[in-house]
């Protein structure tokens, strides 16, 4: 059995989604000391949803993470609020004083899917459980 070590006051969860994500028009910009800062800046912001990335990657042009969310949280808002906030905190870092119409980092997509359990639970695995 996983272990789910998460609870809420009611539940115990292992909510994983597996998250891709592109830069606008796919340009490779996701190196140098933009590829440093981006290592931290999800972690930081993942927090303030009490969420979780477990794993990430980073390639030149597409960013995959491992994110734990509560089901208290919708993954569109997490998201949302991890590119939002990321492409804020980019632009601050080349020097950008405001947020300019127009000017984003992040594509207005992303793909997700879920990760789930290794092994299917049983009925007894699930009352030892509870």
């Amino acid at each position: 059995m996983s272990n789910l070590d998460q609870s809420l006051s009611h539940s115990k969860w292992n909510c994983k989604y597996h998250v891709i994500f592109v830069p606008k028009k796919r340009k490779k910009v996701l190196y140098g000391q933009i590829r440093k800062e981006l290592v931290k800046i999800p972690h930081e912001l993942a927090q303030q949803k009490e969420s979780r990335i477990t794993e990430g990657s980073l390639s030149l042009d597409h960013v995959h993470m491992c994110v734990e969310i509560p089901p208290k949280y919708a993954v569109a808002s997490v998201l949302g609020f991890l590119k939002g906030k990321s492409a804020i905190a980019i632009a601050r870092f080349q020097g950008q004083a405001r947020n300019y119409p127009g000017a984003h980092f992040w594509a207005r997509g992303y793909a997700v899917s879920t990760v789930g359990f290794d092994e299917v639970l049983t009925i007894n695995q699930a009352r030892a459980f509870l």
